[in-house]
């Protein structure tokens, strides 16, 4: 029998299977398809999409009401154009005469431009917020570390939380006057309660193995407090501060009831009793506005104190 002889390659042939393999690149998968591999979308993109689509939004609302105002269908009474919306709130921030061929020049509404009425609201809110947190993150922790004191203290704390603002303006203004110490004790009083829950939660809510872990490893009971219980309790705690402010922002209406001017709440509540419709929708506007950037603020912030929160 006659073996077949084997070929074997030669040296030039390897070189050329090798060049030839280098030209045309990698074969196909002899494994199953793989997936076509997608990039991810760029975050930029998608940011820019989602602003699109709330601004798309808000002409689709700005067109009903323009609609609904050249229609007739409401008196502008009642429901103002955005165009006299607009006026408004461009008058309440300069100069103008009092009347035509009048040469007396009266500024802003109510003796202050609107931005000044707006910063005075947020300084009153500023200090009634701070005192809130300093006086509830206090007790809240008190009333946590401590059990007797937080059987006493919690009914009455839940009391005041329920209690409407306007339920008390009238004795708050009996008691300070009419002057800003009763609008800020209001908005003390607002803000005050949630905060102390919000950290009575927190501090509570702490797993005692963290706790026990430390004081085995030597930690004296300040240590604990500084490098433990704080920091696990401060998402909490900046919550009820979110909370608090936007509790707060509510009431600033309330507050400015009596002797108000200046500030944001005074200034709707008096444009609304004098029937300047566009003005009092404006100063809405303007405390909506202020409120998303205080609501955004606080985010910062806790995300600058809480980097940690969601991560874990």
């Amino acid at each position: 029998m006659t073996d077949n002889p084997v070929t074997r390659p030669t040296a030039s042939t390897r070189a050329a299977t090798a060049s030839e393999l280098v030209q045309s690149g990698p074969g196909p998968s002899s494994g199953p398809d793989e997936p076509t591999r997608r990039r991810p979308p760029w975050p930029g993109r998608t940011r820019l999409r989602l602003w699109g689509t709330d601004f798309a939004a808000f002409l689709v609302v700005l067109f009903v009401w323009w609609a609904l105002t050249a229609s007739k269908t409401i008196q502008p009474l009642f429901l103002p154009s955005p165009q006299s919306v607009v006026r408004a709130f461009i008058e309440a921030n300069s100069c103008r005469p009092i009347a035509a061929g009048n040469p007396r020049v009266v500024c802003g509404e109510q003796g202050y431009f609107l931005w000044e009425h707006l910063l005075a609201s947020l300084q009153r809110i500023g200090i009634g917020v701070l005192a809130g947190i300093a006086v509830g993150v206090l007790l809240g922790f008190a009333m946590a570390l401590i059990p007797v004191l937080d059987r006493l203290v919690e009914p009455y704390l839940n009391f005041l939380r329920s209690l409407p603002p306007l339920g008390y303006i009238g004795l708050l203004i009996v008691w300070f006057g009419i002057g800003d110490t009763s609008k800020i004790w209001l908005l003390f009083l607002a803000a005050f309660p949630p905060i102390a829950l919000a950290t009575i939660d927190g501090v509570k809510g702490i797993r005692s193995d963290r706790v026990h872990a430390a004081q085995s490893l030597g930690a004296s009971r300040m240590q604990v407090l500084r490098f433990v219980i704080l920091p696990a309790s401060l998402p909490s705690i900046m919550s009820g501060v979110r909370l608090a402010t936007g509790f707060a922002w509510t009431t600033v209406v309330a507050a400015e009831l009596n002797n108000g001017i200046p500030g944001i709440g005074g200034l709707a509540y008096l444009s609304g009793t004098q029937l300047q419709t566009p003005l009092t929708i404006a100063c809405i506007i303007v405390i909506g506005i202020a409120a998303i950037l205080l609501d955004a603020l606080i985010k910062r912030i806790t995300s600058l104190l809480v980097p940690w929160q969601g991560r874990a």
